[in-house]
């Protein structure tokens, strides 16, 4: 399964530099969001590295999920795919 990079995780004043907001391809409800909570998530950087993370909580009500990272994403990750495994 496939998601999108759509934001940092972040406030007014701070954003979490570890914590992203992922939208997985086909989930549109919470209900099927809570589904995927648990799972790995994989980011692939153009240069074959991987940086690897897992969903931990939903973010909302229309079905996205905030993942935390090993190690914090590049911006160029924004709006970029992820694997969900």
């Amino acid at each position: 399964m496939e998601g999108i990079v759509v934001s940092f995780r972040r406030g007014r004043h701070r954003y979490k530099p570890r914590q992203f907001i992922i939208k997985a391809d086909g989930v549109e409800k919470k209900a099927d969001a809570e589904k995927l909570i648990g799972k790995a998530v994989i980011w692939k950087s153009p240069a074959g590295k991987e940086i690897k993370g897992k969903l931990t909580v939903l973010h909302g009500s229309k079905g996205l999920l905030r993942a935390l990272f090993e190690k914090g994403l590049p911006g160029q990750a924004v709006t970029e795919k992820v694997e969900i495994k």
